[in-house]
């Protein structure tokens, strides 16, 4: 859901996704400078019980509290944020917010209400009928898991902890997999498939009469997927993929009754620990027939267990990439292909953007994507990225990265850890819930292009944006366009770890001015020159002029 708002010089932007709403807003520098404009306060009212409170951030006023608590946050009403957008991550899924967007005048010890913009939204449902969109945490290595479990392991907290990291991801797969009664089927291809409550839910799925039958990478993963396996009580309802091209990368089931394929579960979530606890991942289900057949349809020619080539050969007659003519909302891609036509598509839909570029990245940006990232102009172009390359690549990969940073309308995040006492009012944090993981932060794959825009493009799931994803691997991708509700949840979810993220990179980056394990705390300005051209609020081209503007909704 998307709501604007104007009064007097200040013009602003709600968009509500599930779990997050961001918020967006613009004011002349010339009436900044005018009003003595120290920053911005925002109020948000909870419809359900009235509850008000104002939205928190980490920075101070010297003059006002020269000494913050570590770790706990402040008031904007008395220390406003010197920025034009921020978003609050404590909504919760299908509920009325009224927030009010306040221009804060000078002096910082008597700060006073200028220019209002009340805005009230509803946040979108996790399941909205239609489609479902789950994303786990993603974040053990934050500063709120810190806060809320003290920096402990969550095997050492139970089930608190590992609720709270899950975030519904979980129990919406469990929930799946129990809609299925007596003569149904479930369907599903899995890489990790290692969890016991997921093996408890099909067994149980089983007795009740569902035919259950799930097949599990056996390349890469076999050894490990059969030693979890081995006690799941499920060996008869599994199979394995031996002969995929490398990985039988894909995760999704399929839902069937009476014949008829009705929804598939799919996504990025690897069923282990730390795919469903650690590292960011998500989950979508598609409530459409036609969507589910074609995974179907995709699940039986797995099940052949035929090599690459002639799985390549047979995908292709399960789904074009383009689809001609491209009329569904939702399109699918399957992989192996014989060809890399389908990420040719995804890089020409990236390059087209007019406003807005977003993607999440595990293991650095493809040759065929880079160049949609590799330009200036007025778009915005984000890239989060779990590490800049990989492997006999990573050298030239990582330049690349270096390169296309240079380019004021690119903004680029790499996963990281906030290091303890970098900062002295930040809390040490932990990465993740076990102890080796080949992925600590950024498992995600998705792109958005032009999410606010009237017609906005969703691609997600399975493939990592790679040659290998395309025409090598087992893989699966929804193609999603002209859904404003569907884009409104992913770039909620796209901008919370971003935000995460960024911030502790510039952390890293700033590790050679730390001296004596700490360096000094950065306080609010209590002028005007917060918007000074350093800061590139106003800058023309630069990626928070751009910014300022885009998510203010202009």
């Amino acid at each position: 859901m998307r709501v604007s708002g104007q009064q007097g010089g200040l013009t602003a932007l709600a968009v509500a996704g599930s779990y997050v709403v961001l918020l967006g807003w613009d004011m002349s520098a010339q009436q900044i400078t005018d009003d003595n404009i120290l920053g911005f306060a925002i109020q948000r009212t909870r419809k359900s019980d009235g509850e008000v409170i104002w939205l928190k951030g980490m920075k101070t006023f010297a003059s006002v509290e020269p000494t913050p608590a570590p770790g706990v946050p402040v008031s904007s009403f008395k220390h406003p944020f010197q920025t034009f957008q921020w978003s609050d991550y404590s909504v919760a899924p299908g509920s009325e917010y009224h927030y009010q967007i306040v221009a804060m005048k000078g002096p910082a010890d008597a700060l006073m209400s200028g220019d209002t913009v009340q805005l009230a939204v509803v946040t979108e449902p996790v399941d909205n009928g239609e489609h479902a969109i789950f994303f786990n945490r993603g974040a053990i290595a934050s500063q709120e898991y810190a806060r809320r479990f003290h920096n402990a392991s969550p095997a050492e907290i139970g089930d608190a902890a590992w609720k709270w990291l899950s975030r519904g991801l979980l129990e919406g797969l469990e929930k799946f997999i129990a809609q299925a009664e007596k003569g149904d089927e479930l369907h599903g291809a899995i890489f990790e498939f290692k969890n016991s409550r997921i093996y408890d839910a099909l067994h149980r799925a089983a007795d009740r009469g569902v035919q259950v039958s799930v097949i599990y990478d056996a390349d890469s993963q076999r050894e490990s997927n059969e030693k979890h396996l081995a006690h799941s009580g499920i060996q008869a309802l599994v199979h394995p993929r031996e002969h995929s091209g490398r990985y039988m990368h894909n995760k999704f089931f399929v839902w069937r009754r009476q014949g008829v394929s009705q929804q598939v579960w799919t996504g990025s979530t690897n069923l282990s620990e730390n795919g469903i606890f650690g590292h960011s991942n998500n989950a979508h289900i598609v409530r459409d027939s036609r969507v589910a057949e074609e995974y179907e349809t995709y699940w039986q020619l797995l099940l052949q267990d035929l090599t690459r080539g002639p799985t390549a050969k047979k995908v292709e007659t399960i789904t074009a990439a383009p689809p001609v003519p491209w009329q569904e909302e939702v399109s699918c891609v399957f992989s192996p292909r014989t060809s890399l036509q389908a990420l040719e598509w995804y890089a020409k839909l990236a390059a087209g953007a007019e406003r807005g570029l977003f993607g999440t990245f595990a293991f650095g940006i493809n040759a065929l994507l880079l160049p949609a990232w590799d330009r200036t102009d007025d778009v915005l172009r984000f890239a989060l990225l779990e590490k800049k390359g990989t492997g006999s690549q990573y050298k030239q990969q990582a330049a690349e990265i270096d390169r296309i940073r240079k380019h004021p309308n690119v903004t680029v995040a790499v996963g990281q850890n906030l290091v303890l006492n970098a900062f002295d009012r930040w809390l040490k944090e932990i990465e993740s819930p076990v102890e080796q993981t080949h992925v600590t932060w950024i498992h995600t794959k998705y792109l958005l292009i032009d999410p606010l825009g009237p017609e906005p493009i969703v691609i997600v799931g399975s493939a990592n944006f790679s040659a290998a994803s395309t025409d090598t691997n087992d893989e699966n991708m929804l193609v999603i366009k002209g859904n404003p509700a569907v884009a409104d949840v992913y770039l909620g979810e796209f901008m919370r770890l971003f935000s995460h993220y960024a911030f502790r990179e510039s952390v890293a980056r700033n590790q050679q001015r730390v001296v004596a394990g700490a360096v000094s705390p950065k306080y609010l300005y209590e002028t005007t020159q917060w918007i000074d051209a350093a800061s590139g609020y106003f800058v023309d081209g630069s990626d928070r002029a751009l910014r300022r503007r885009y998510f203010s909704g202009q």
